[in-house]
């Protein structure tokens, strides 16, 4: 029997801007990221570096109780970034792979392992669902600022 407290969710994004551009502004963490999607978590950046990104989250639980956790963000500059995730909850590891699909076109695709510590984890329908909103949200500011300055 498989053990649920573990997933694979698969998202891919694409995305009108180039390559560089993309792998730049989804790698510039600060602090007012999650203003981008509507979301209430703070972040607050601990290390920023070339090389790596390290960040505190604190965030609203499912149980409507503050959470906090880590993130270690490793980057492989110009085309992929490894996240680690240590929270309350679960623990995450995610793998960012960027691919070229011409001039102005870029593919991201995304796969997260998620080590749920709860009883009730979401499925794994429900995250991708989740997941898709949230970087259509990232999606949308990213091409934006990409637009604005063309």
């Amino acid at each position: 029997m498989a053990d649920s407290s573990v997933q694979t969710i698969r998202i891919s994004k694409t995305i009108n801007a180039p390559k560089r551009y993309v792998f730049n502004w989804c790698t510039d963490f600060t602090e007012d990221d999650p203003k981008l999607t509507g979301s209430s978590s703070k972040r607050i950046i601990l290390e920023k570096s070339k090389k790596r990104v390290v960040y505190a989250s604190n965030y609203t639980g499912d149980d409507g109780n503050q959470k906090i956790g880590v993130n270690i963000v490793t980057l492989k500059s110009p085309t992929s970034w490894h996240l680690e995730f240590f929270g309350e909850e679960d623990n995450e590891i995610g793998d960012y792979k960027l691919s070229s699909l011409g001039k102005s076109k870029t593919k991201l695709n995304m796969v997260f392992k998620e080590k749920w510590k709860k009883v009730e984890v979401p499925t794994i329908e429900e995250q991708e669902k989740d997941s898709g909103i949230v970087w259509d949200k990232y999606v949308a500011a990213l091409e934006s600022d990409y637009n604005a300055q063309k």
